[in-house]
């Protein structure tokens, strides 16, 4: 049986999880005494206090070092395995837009800057925004001297290719694709020519 890439967070990694269920546990305690329902007040003591172990465990696991870190952002290309998806040449337009560019301008201003406009960029499954369940592939713009968070796949691209790009990843390989900074000032755009993923389905590729 085929195992599909999950589409959002297991809700223990959910980053505010921990915070939440401290939360309604401390407001419980405020509302049960002691004195009136021990056999309710001393569990709920018990539960709170693991979940502040949970809170301070979550903590410690978000503040070491990881590349990509929880939130699929790369701090360099150091020690990943990539694998190239160049331009194909294709009847069918392959090219697609990256989605969100409009948060992450500065970014892709530097990108620029240091990589100039065509230059190449890492999809990096299970990305996901600041305190969202859902899983997206970032987009990272890798031509300057530093990766540098671009964005995401849009829907439609993301369903198409999150299995393999899902089945890369768990094999601790992350593809590369061609990617074109468009515009001349803010707002900036990102394009990438995933003409070269068909490929890889077929089992060509370049590391």
């Amino acid at each position: 049986m085929t195992i599909r890439a999950p589409r959002s967070k297991p809700l223990l990694a959910w980053e505010p999880f921990p915070f939440l269920v401290l939360l309604v546990l401390l407001l419980a305690t405020t509302v049960v005494r002691p004195d009136a329902t021990p056999w309710a007040f001393w569990p709920l003591v018990a539960l709170t206090a693991a979940a502040a172990v949970l809170l301070i465990r979550s903590l410690v696991r978000s503040s070491r070092p990881a590349n990509p870190d929880q939130w699929g952002d790369l701090t360099s290309l150091e020690g990943l395995t990539l694998v190239d998806a160049p331009h194909v040449d294709r009847k069918v337009r392959t090219v697609v837009p990256v989605a969100d560019v409009e948060r992450h301008q500065p970014s892709i201003e530097l990108a620029r800057l240091h990589g100039g406009t065509e230059q190449q960029a890492v999809l990096v499954p299970r990305a996901s925004r600041w305190l969202s369940r859902r899983y997206r592939i970032g987009v990272q713009l890798v031509g300057g001297n530093r990766p540098r968070h671009a964005g995401f796949l849009g829907s439609s691209a993301e369903e198409r290719w999150v299995e393999l790009l899902d089945g890369f990843r768990a094999r601790g390989e992350y593809v590369r694709v061609p990617a074109l900074v468009t515009g001349a000032s803010r707002p900036y755009g990102v394009e990438l020519d995933l003409s070269g993923l068909p490929h890889l389905e077929d089992g060509t590729a370049t590391g």
